[in-house]
C-alpha cells in the first residue's frame, strides 16, 4: 500500500497537485481527504481555490469534478499524444531484448494499421511496412484488440466485412474467432501462427489509451523457419511488458 502521508517538507505546490489529483480520481470529499493524507482544512481550502481556478468543480455537498480548465489541458494534451514517440524507447529495447521484428499497431475500424516498426539483427526482413492496413481476424495484434470487444461487436464485424481467408491457417468460422478471443482474453495475449502470412509467426499483446480501451497492439514477429510451430509464445512475457509499459506511458488507469 502506497504511503500517502506527506512529507515534512512537503510545499504548497505539491499540496495542491495532490488535491487535484484526489480530486480527479474521486468526487467525494472524504475519499479526496484520504487520497490527499492532508487535513481536512488544506483538502478544503485548496479544493476551494481549484473550484475558483475552475480546475474542478462542484462542492463537498454534491461531489467534486474535473473542471473545464482541467478538461482543456487535458484535451489538448491528449491531442498531441504520439504514440510512435511514446513507445519507441520500449520498442527498441524489445528488439534488443528478443531480436525480432517488432511492430505496434493501431485500430482502424475493422483493420489494424502498422505505426511502428523496428527490425531485428537477422538478415530477413517481414513484409511489413509503417502505414499497411491488416485484418483484425488474422493478425495477432487484430486479436489482440479483438479479444477486448463484445461477442456482439465481433458479430458484427464478421457480418459486414466477414473472415476472408488470407492462408490455409485462416480463421473463418465466427464461433472458432470467439473461441480464439476468449484464449486470448485468458492468456493476456494473441498468435498468428502463419494466419495471414505464409511462413510468418507472431505473438501479440493490446496496448490500452488513457481511458483503458484497447486501441493498440504490439506484436512479436518472425519467421517460422526460425520459430517454428507455437515457439514464437516465448516472447509473450516479453510483449505483455512493454505493452503494460506502453499503456502507462499512454495514461491508461492501472489494472
Amino acid at each position: 500500500m502506497v504511503d500517502r502521508s506527506p512529507a515534512p517538507s512537503m510545499g504548497a505546490s505539491e499540496k495542491t497537485l495532490r488535491v487535484l489529483e484526489a480530486a480527479i480520481r474521486h468526487s467525494r470529499f472524504t475519499d479526496i481527504v484520504e487520497d490527499a493524507g492532508l487535513a481536512k482544512a488544506t483538502v478544503h481550502r485548496i479544493l476551494s481555490t481549484l473550484v475558483d481556478e475552475q480546475f474542478i468543480t462542484g462542492d463537498s455537498q454534491h461531489g467534486y469534478h474535473p473542471g473545464s480548465r482541467f478538461l482543456g489541458i487535458a484535451g489538448r494534451a491528449i491531442s498531441r499524444l504520439d504514440i510512435s514517440a511514446i513507445a519507441e524507447p520500449i520498442v527498441e529495447g524489445l528488439v534488443r531484448d528478443v531480436d525480432c521484428t517488432v511492430h505496434v499497431g493501431v485500430e482502424n475500424g475493422y483493420e489494424m494499421v502498422y505505426v511502428m516498426r523496428r527490425d531485428s539483427s537477422k538478415p530477413y526482413r517481414m513484409a511489413s511496412r509503417v502505414g499497411l492496413s491488416i485484418p483484425m481476424h488474422c493478425t495477432g495484434m487484430g486479436k489482440a484488440v479483438l479479444s477486448s470487444w463484445t461477442p456482439e461487436q465481433v458479430e458484427r464485424m464478421a457480418a459486414e466485412v466477414g473472415l476472408p481467408a488470407r492462408t490455409e491457417q485462416t480463421i473463418t468460422d465466427v464461433s472458432r474467432l470467439h473461441d480464439e478471443l476468449a484464449l486470448t482474453r485468458d492468456r493476456g495475449y494473441a498468435m498468428d501462427l502463419g494466419e495471414n502470412e505464409h511462413g510468418t509467426t507472431c505473438v501479440s499483446a493490446p496496448i490500452r489509451d488513457h481511458q483503458g480501451r484497447v486501441r493498440y497492439g504490439i506484436s512479436v514477429s518472425s519467421i517460422a523457419l526460425e520459430h517454428p510451430g507455437s515457439s514464437i509464445s516465448q516472447f509473450a512475457p516479453q510483449a505483455i511488458a512493454a505493452a503494460d509499459a506502453i499503456s502507462a506511458a499512454l495514461g491508461a488507469p492501472a489494472q
